[in-house]
């Protein structure tokens, strides 16, 4: 039996994964969740599995928590989260929390010597080189965002020095086929209309800009030692086919799956054993056909100013993540228009100075927040 950590437990990955404990039966054992104030979320989860600790980012709701459930060791603050990761009782811990909040969380799982299931892709851009350090001297992580758990998939048991390329699969979002000038007026209830796939506001909002594939570039980039000129991006958008891998002799792989998170994140939370959670299989002979084209990068101008941070380097991609987080709360607020996150985006990438990758976390932390009093001057203006 595993012994999992849930960070991010009331968000749509940490309810996701919690409903893959459940159908698995004795395979995992909750033993502590997190999350940032939903105190009767928490306690409902920690009744139902059992948990024996909790950390609440919020330090009010972890009172709370305190008062509703006395005998749940409960720790609080981010610095409690961060010491959860560190040292949860857990085999396993899986960040589900949004946002470069993760990132402590990201660091501190990777250096206490469990496995990491990282579904935090924001930490692991902002704090990309931190991360490569880690995994580059031993630290365990598997990927949950479906297309890296893909491409971990079709790695396995394979010398990189034989993958010429990695092409990451994008449904396409809400707006797929659209041009800019079509997208001026449109509402965030729009954007949040995504598909194919089931998330969070920022995630699905990510997914309609394409930013979200850009910040997936750079984490493959991270996760998987590649070059960014062998990482393409590719329109599919029955989001079926995940990612796609080829080899230095022609020949391809491919992993594929119904669009349902708890794929990603039932290999994440078993490996390397794969727990069988119910999954409903695809029927291929309904399946019609699988369509592929190219991004409008024009359009689309997210993905380009991700792959320029992240050939930039050292504090660029924390600077992208943070003017993006800022962009996108902005616009769910009704204070830009959806157009306005590149441009947020690329005035504040083009004001900044970002160094080599001999970064160290204050120097991410402190990018961090420069970019988001930047980007926040874009957006008044």
């Amino acid at each position: 039996m595993k012994r999992v950590l849930v960070l991010g437990s009331t968000g749509s990955i940490g309810t996701q994964a919690l409903d893959v404990v459940a159908r698995t039966g004795e395979e995992f054992r909750v033993r502590s969740l997190a999350a940032n104030s939903d105190v009767d979320a928490v306690a409902a989860q920690a009744r139902r599995f059992g948990a024996e600790r909790a950390a609440m980012a919020d330090p009010h709701a972890a009172a709370a928590l305190r008062e509703l459930l006395p005998s749940l060791e409960v720790l609080d603050g981010p610095d409690g989260v961060e010491e959860l990761a560190r040292d949860g009782g857990a085999d396993v811990v899986l960040n589900a929390v949004v946002g470069s909040a993760g990132l402590r969380a990201t660091l501190a799982a990777l250096d206490s010597g469990r496995r990491l299931a990282l579904a935090n892709k924001e930490s692991c851009v902002a704090g990309g080189a931190l991360v490569r350090r880690r995994l580059e001297a031993g630290a365990s992580c598997v990927p949950v965002d479906s297309e890296h758990a893909a491409t971990h998939m079709c790695l396995r048991g394979e010398d990189m020095a034989g993958v010429r390329r990695l092409v990451i699969t994008a449904s396409g979002g809400p707006f797929r086929g659209r041009t800019a000038g079509a997208l001026a007026n449109v509402t965030a209830a729009d954007a949040l209309k995504h598909p194919t796939w089931n998330m969070g506001a920022k995630v699905t909002i990510d997914s309609a800009t394409l930013m979200y594939k850009g910040l997936e570039v750079i984490e493959a980039n991270v996760l998987f030692g590649l070059d960014y000129d062998a990482i393409d991006v590719v329109c599919h958008p029955q989001s079926v086919v995940h990612c796609l891998v080829e080899f230095a002799d022609g020949s391809w792989k491919a992993s594929l799956a119904k669009p349902d998170m708890r794929v990603p994140i039932a290999y994440a939370l078993g490996y390397p054993q794969r727990p069988d959670w119910g999954a409903e299989c695809v029927d291929w002979s309904q399946m019609a056909s699988l369509d592929f084209e190219p991004v409008d990068v024009e359009t689309f101008r997210c993905v380009t100013l991700a792959y320029e941070a992240g050939r930039i380097g050292g504090t660029a991609p924390a600077v992208l993540n943070a003017a993006n987080e800022v962009a996108v709360s902005a616009f769910l607020d009704g204070k830009v228009d959806f157009l306005d996150i590149p441009r947020v985006v690329e005035q504040t990438l083009e004001a900044g100075t970002y160094g080599d990758d001999e970064i160290e976390l204050d120097d991410v932390l402190a990018a961090d927040e420069w970019a988001r009093v930047r980007a926040s001057e874009f957006i008044r203006r």
